[in-house]
């Protein structure tokens, strides 16, 4: 059971190379949202490892390899859990980096915990009991996005959840809040709110300015808006920055009007790493909300 105590203490996410939480150097998991091929995937991972590696960026590669939760039955939804896997798996090996993927449904925990050095529970299935329990038996790190329908002390449950099958290595991710119809809204109130649990927290940046269903049978987004929310996130003090990228959103096979151009990364993450320098050597205290999560 989560109490006020744990606001002191802050765990830290070891994974071989760096550190998340604690007051570390902000972590970068980025990549497209779904393999649309191997060389494609792979060519965006060696990009970005080259990239984070020569900013001191530490960094976890994400790719979905089956996009479950598509707004329309005809969208593409990756190659499926046995060829995602094994790519994933070879550019793991290949690059020697990290990797991340969501899983949909119970059959996939086990044979993806095997090979993900990350698991993630998507933002739709974060209230699922069974399911983020089964995730947190099985995976070596979980990152639970939450639900775009929940208050952020609403995780406080989800945490008691993932932690009575024993795993402490618990990553939260907040991608923006449903704001009426096709919209989303982040608000920067609910980070040291999440923060103040003691598990490190992620901003998802391009997911927050996504408009769900706001092309009917796919989603919209307001790309131009991702990097503004990624540095008043990492302004805030976050533990980790969660970016999909593609070389050309435009004709990416998922989540295109809300990924952000590869190209676009240097100048932008240059940016980030002077904030969060400014931000975690100053030592801010985060804020202690009250005993509900609620303000005032």
């Amino acid at each position: 059971m989560l109490t006020e105590e744990t606001e002191e203490i802050m765990k830290e996410i070891v994974l071989n190379k760096f550190v998340m939480g604690g007051g570390a150097p902000f972590v970068l998991i980025a990549g497209p949202c779904v393999i649309e091929d191997e060389e494609k995937t792979r060519d965006i991972a060696e990009y970005l490892k080259k990239l984070t590696a020569s900013l001191n960026i530490p960094f976890i590669f994400k790719a979905s390899y089956d996009k479950a939760n598509r707004t329309s039955l005809h969208s593409f939804r990756g190659p499926g859990i046995t060829e995602g896997l094994r790519i994933l798996k070879k550019i793991r090996g290949d690059l020697d980096v990290f990797v991340l993927s969501d899983v949909h449904r119970f059959e996939e925990i086990k044979p993806a915990s095997e090979i993900l050095d990350v698991v993630q529970v998507p933002a739709l299935l974060c209230r699922q009991t069974d399911f983020v329990v089964e995730v947190a038996r099985h995976a070596k790190i979980i990152n639970i996005k939450k639900g775009q329908f929940l208050a952020p002390w609403d995780v406080n449950n989800i945490l008691t959840k993932a932690l009575s099958a024993g795993n402490e290595k618990v990553i939260i991710t907040e991608r923006g809040t449903t704001f009426g119809y096709n919209n989303l809204v982040a608000d920067f109130r609910s980070l040291p709110i999440l923060r103040s649990m003691g598990f490190p927290v992620v901003f998802d940046a391009t997911h927050s300015v996504q408009l769900p269903g706001g092309m009917g049978a796919a989603s919209a987004g307001e790309r131009e808006m991702a990097a503004v929310l990624s540095r008043a996130a990492v302004a805030v003090g976050i533990d980790g920055l969660f970016l999909e990228v593609h070389p050309d959103p435009e004709r990416a096979g998922c989540d295109g009007p809300n990924s952000l151009f590869l190209d676009s990364l240097p100048d932008l993450l240059r940016t980030l790493v002077e904030i969060d320098t400014v931000v975690k050597s100053a030592g801010h205290r985060e804020v202690r909300p009250g005993k509900k999560g609620v303000h005032g």
